[in-house]
């Protein structure tokens, strides 16, 4: 009788074990949890060594500063109407912002292929979407909170207010998300760690330096006014600093414009990227 009840048991709990397979998974559920997952991973992963990813970028604005605000920005004019050392913070915090959102998803994406751990995100039931949003996420997590200690130190060299607070949060939050994709798609094409400082090296930083951090396009000739037209870092910094300071080279309206068209455009190169296995399915 006992082996009789035993083999019943053996049956019933088959049964229940084939029910449980042929039920479909929760895949938002799933989703939800991998995200939450990626994202925790990302921020204990730059918190962890605050030491190289939080100091240095609060150092170097300090520098930005003191030597660009203080000391040489006394010997210069008012620039559109503004104390030096207060039209160059907002472009000062938007470079953090900007290398530290890049610089984050950039070496964290290439660091999973090259350990393959990035396969088991690949074959289990986590889409793409959910690891491009959970990486991107990461980034942004530390491009604004460098972004943040950089503003609390501008305190000490600048008496700056947001004049639009919801433009300054908003356009912050947008370059940080931009970047923060195109640190992924350079992640996914690079087969070494000399590629993924190509990048940040030879365009990012040229391209912010050339985008109006240390000065108004107002004063340029007609043709480099023109020409630094095509340069997307202008719309970015001039954006964030009509947030702070009420005042820009260029329509508000044009900057939201140029950085959702960016956003936009890196976001669906980086689905197709993923999608065909572009870098990492060998």
């Amino acid at each position: 009788m006992t082996q009789e009840n035993t083999v019943k048991a053996a049956v019933a709990a088959q049964g229940h074990s084939a029910e449980r397979q042929s039920q479909p998974l929760d895949l938002l559920a799933i989703n939800r949890i991998a995200f939450q997952t990626i994202v925790r991973k990302e921020i204990r992963r730059f918190a962890r060594i605050w030491v190289q990813t939080i100091v240095p970028p609060s150092i170097n604005a300090v520098l930005y500063m003191l030597i660009f605000g203080s000391l040489i920005g006394s010997r210069i004019s008012d620039m559109d109407g503004f104390r030096y050392i207060d039209f160059i913070v907002p472009g000062i915090i938007m470079m953090a912002v900007i290398i530290n959102s890049y610089s984050n998803v950039v070496s964290s994406f290439f660091s999973s292929k090259m350990q393959n751990y990035i396969e088991e995100l690949l074959v289990s039931p986590v889409s793409n979407l959910t690891i491009v949003i959970g990486y991107v996420c990461g980034g942004m997590a530390r491009g604004l909170l460098v972004g943040s200690l950089v503003a609390l130190v501008s305190l000490f060299f600048s008496e700056i207010r947001p004049v639009h607070p919801f433009v300054t949060i908003s356009v912050a939050v947008l370059t940080s998300m931009m970047f923060s994709l195109g640190g992924l798609i350079n992640a996914v094409f690079a087969k070494s760690f000399d590629d993924i400082s190509i990048v940040p090296n030879f365009i990012l930083t040229p391209l912010t330096y050339l985008g109006g951090v240390f000065y108004s396009i107002s004063m340029l000739p007609p043709f480099w006014q023109t020409l630094s037209m095509f340069n997307p870092m202008l719309y970015m910094i001039n954006g964030f600093r009509f947030g702070i300071l009420g005042a820009s080279d260029i329509p508000i309206w044009t900057s939201f414009i140029v950085i959702l068209v960016f956003i936009a455009l890196l976001g669906t190169i980086a689905m197709m990227l993923l999608n065909r296995g572009t870098g990492i399915k060998h």
